[in-house]
């Protein structure tokens, strides 16, 4: 899963089944992760002409949710061409013409990915952990380009399976700081109460 010939794998399968049945295939970590970043963003009164970047989009769906709640400046990226192709077509489908997508790697990304009042990350961040070429030194290029991408007190909003609270403090201590966790989903095992997903607002200082 940390490489990219998994996600063009992954990617062209999904674009295939949109194009037979229409569906756009898995939303990571479910519907109430979407439902969650956007209470959040309602809930502090992000302006909807906020520019988002969603890191990662995969079929773009997150996206697409934004828009229907109002959001109006919205990018997504992705390093694989088969998911920008199935988000394009999610897209199209929606009718959501304004949102912008674009094949971007965002380990070495453009310059014009710059100045975002918001970046979001839904799974892209333990990808990227699983790479099976150095992953600690792309976690540091991860947290590198978060900071030429997001604004200074722009807020990132990070969903992790991977990643403890604590162990996602650590990763982006360097030029962030935790402002929220955000609930979800707990489980019992042997008598202990955990968090199979854990989800943080961090502001860029």
């Amino acid at each position: 899963m940390g490489t990219r010939e998994h996600w063009d794998a992954a990617y062209e399968r999904e674009l295939q089944t949109f194009q037979d049945i229409g569906d756009a295939g898995e939303i990571w970590f479910g519907e109430e992760s979407m439902v969650r970043i956007i209470r959040w963003l309602e809930r502090h009164e992000v302006p909807l002409d906020s520019s988002v970047l969603d890191i990662g989009t995969g079929n773009g769906v997150l996206l697409v949710e934004l828009a229907k709640s109002g959001y109006m400046n919205l990018t997504g990226i992705d390093y694989s061409p088969s998911a920008i192709q199935l988000s394009e077509k999610v897209r199209e489908k929606e009718g959501m013409p304004n949102i912008k997508l674009k094949v971007e790697d965002f380990l070495c990304p453009s310059a014009e990915l710059s100045g975002f009042d918001i970046c979001i990350d839904k799974g892209t961040f333990d990808a990227i952990s699983l790479n099976p070429d150095n992953a600690a030194a792309k976690r540091q290029q991860y947290v590198s380009s978060l900071g030429r991408a997001l604004k200074p007190e722009g807020f990132f909003l990070i969903t992790s399976c991977n990643w403890t609270k604590e162990e996602l403090l650590k990763e982006f201590r360097e030029g962030f700081e935790i402002l929220e966790e955000l609930p979800t989903p707990k489980f019992c095992f042997g008598g202990r109460i955990g968090n199979s997903v854990t989800a943080l607002v961090f502001q860029r200082k």
